[in-house]
């Protein structure tokens, strides 16, 4: 027996609506994360008094380091790109159902690509950093890819995989930049290489935009916001993301509708990644680094990014602050280690943050199974096209 069209206009309408209000559990999860938010900022302002630094002094320190002057804006701003571009590749795959932990990796195979083709190639003017940001983006994509293939034919977990690749782009990085397969040249009268490639050219570099006010900014950034907003835009409004989504939150269903599941989600995979290898392209080519590959080039970007992602629940545009949020923590904890602080404590920090956003949904729908109740609030129905039929 076929239906009609899933439901009409009027009913989406009021379904949307409806979705837009917050109910009692959506008012219940904003107290339960504002109580672990208050939590997490007291405990680590605990463990700061029981290692004996002053935790309003830390906490100036961190002001101080990322939003107080230009210099600290920089940093930040320059922290928040990679950061969200691997949040919103991990996004991605999320969407549809896949877990790609492996973004660290991810990032230093991109830079490893980058520089390999902004050390190899001699082309005019901005057409090397192009190629070099594309090469960063492949190199990623197919770091991620291979998960997918051992998945597909072998059956391998994708949340193991993709975290054990890590450890192999770490050794492959330290051997490309050790041997002269990327080593530097000898320098000085010690004839030494050290373990790092040679600095790109500068037609590799990303353009500089100066000055606004007093404050340096590169295309990385614009490059981070311009992705955010154009997967948030393709998840939600594309006929494709229709199609990812519907593979995250039922797969059986989707494969009976004629998409091909398995497909879809090495797809993501692999686009998650090339978002990660690009976010290493943005810290091998930025202006302001080293323009160098090194073993530490990723510095925890790929594991930031992802707590990014889970933080902000898998949505493009509310990364894009919890991004810069975290690029404060990162920027200001350099300079509040630079003071005497254990760098660790930062992490602990941004740990406990973590926790207090993920955690309130996960309490409250324990919450609701032990009483025996339902979500006050119905989910609304995704934006069908009224093409789409099913057959009953």
């Amino acid at each position: 027996m076929r239906a009609g069209s899933l439901t009409g206009p009027d009913d989406l309408g009021r379904r949307f609506l409806a979705g837009l209000r917050p109910g009692r559990d959506g008012w219940l999860t904003a107290g339960v994360t504002a109580v672990l938010v208050a939590v997490a900022l007291g405990a680590s302002a605990l463990l700061l008094a029981l290692t004996g630094a002053s935790p309003s002094a830390s906490l100036s320190a961190i002001w101080t380091g990322s939003l107080a002057n230009t210099t600290g804006w920089k940093t930040t701003l320059l922290n928040a790109a990679p950061l969200l571009l691997v949040a919103v590749g991990a996004c991605i795959c999320a969407s549809a159902g896949a877990f790609n932990i492996g973004q660290e990796g991810q990032v230093l195979i991109g830079g490893l690509f980058g520089a390999w083709v902004g050390l190899r190639l001699a082309l005019p003017g901005p057409m090397l950093v192009v190629v070099v940001m594309a090469a960063a983006a492949v190199g990623g994509g197919l770091w991620a890819a291979l998960s997918a293939l051992m998945y597909r034919f072998r059956g391998v977990n994708v949340v193991v995989s993709t975290l054990l690749m890590t450890f192999l782009a770490i050794q492959l990085v330290t051997f490309a930049v050790s041997t002269p397969w990327l080593q530097e040249s000898a320098q000085g009268s010690s004839g030494i290489a050290d373990a790092q490639s040679n600095p790109l050219p500068a037609g590799a570099l990303l353009a500089d935009f100066g000055q606004y006010p007093s404050l340096q900014l590169n295309a990385g950034l614009f490059i981070a916001l311009i992705a955010a907003v154009g997967v948030a835009i393709v998840l939600g409004r594309s006929r494709w993301g229709f199609r990812v989504r519907m593979v995250g939150l039922n797969p059986v269903t989707a494969k009976h509708t004629g998409i091909r599941v398995s497909a879809l989600g090495g797809f993501t995979l692999a686009l998650s990644g090339a978002f990660a290898g690009l976010a290493g392209g943005l810290l091998l080519a930025s202006p302001v680094s080293p323009n160098r590959l090194q073993a530490g080039i990723s510095d925890n970007v790929g594991w930031d990014g992802l707590l990014v992602a889970l933080v902000a629940r898998n949505r493009p545009l509310i990364a894009i602050p919890v991004a810069f949020g975290f690029a404060v923590l990162r920027a200001g904890g350099d300079f509040l280690s630079a003071t005497g602080v254990p760098p660790v404590l930062v992490d602990i920090v941004k740990a406990l943050l973590v926790l207090a956003f993920v955690a309130p949904p996960i309490l409250v729908s324990l919450f609701r199974k032990r009483r025996g109740t339902k979500p006050s609030t119905p989910t609304p129905l995704p934006v069908v096209p009224t093409e789409m039929k099913v057959a009953v």
